[in-house]
């Protein structure tokens, strides 16, 4: 009687589901005060850490050209991994085939020393 699962028929539709999580209480105008607060020292902050960076209009002016030259970088450091990429793929290959070949000498030379026929007695 314990496995019997009875359906409920109190279940809400699908396409309400969402409209349970929302916050529909409006914030108290302390909670409002608090978060406005919280925002004006966030952008005094912010202002002040701006003011402190020296000559902003020099990087202002520089921005057309340090994008570019970025650019540059990044077609250079692309074709700089190709040949990374290249070299790392053929010492990789080399390792494997050192490795693949010292192990079939290894059971030629397995085979070949093996004798014609062997009998195990228990």
């Amino acid at each position: 009687m314990a496995d019997l699962n009875i359906p409920n028929l109190n279940i809400k539709s699908d396409k309400y589901i969402l409209k349970k999580k929302l916050n529909l209480r409006r914030k108290s105008k302390r909670r409002i005060f608090t978060e406005s607060f919280f925002l004006f020292i966030l952008s005094v902050l912010l202002v002040y850490i701006n003011y402190l960076i020296p000559n902003k209009n020099l990087l202002i002016q520089n921005l057309p050209s340090t994008i570019n030259k970025s650019f540059l970088l990044l077609i250079n450091l692309f074709s700089y991994l190709y040949e990374i990429f290249l070299v790392i793929f053929i010492f990789a290959s080399s390792l494997t085939a050192m490795v693949l070949m010292i192990g079939s000498f290894n059971r030629l030379f397995r085979v070949s020393k093996r004798k014609s026929k062997q009998i195990n007695y228990k």
